[in-house]
């Protein structure tokens, strides 16, 4: 199962006294053991794999996929005043 590690999120902020829209994107991370195709839940989970010296995980065994979700945004022209 995927987790996220970042939450979508947008706003508008002044930068050089312009509004400026600022979209961050919701990550979505999927972590799998490429040996056994087991999928951890979080980073740290995989690290206490790794680091159990009751399994034979290593960390180049480890494959992240990572997943952007972006959010449709309405493009064109604006003043850019606040």
């Amino acid at each position: 199962m995927p987790f996220i590690e970042q939450e979508a999120k947008s706003e508008y902020k002044e930068i050089d006294g312009k509004k400026v829209h600022v979209i961050t994107p919701e990550v979505e991370i999927t972590l799998t053991n490429s040996e056994t195709g087991q999928e951890y839940m979080s980073d740290k989970e995989a690290d206490d794999d790794v680091d159990n010296p009751e399994t034979d995980t290593k960390r180049e065994h480890l494959k992240r996929d990572v997943h952007i979700k972006v959010a449709a945004v309405k493009l064109g022209a604006d003043t850019g005043k606040v």
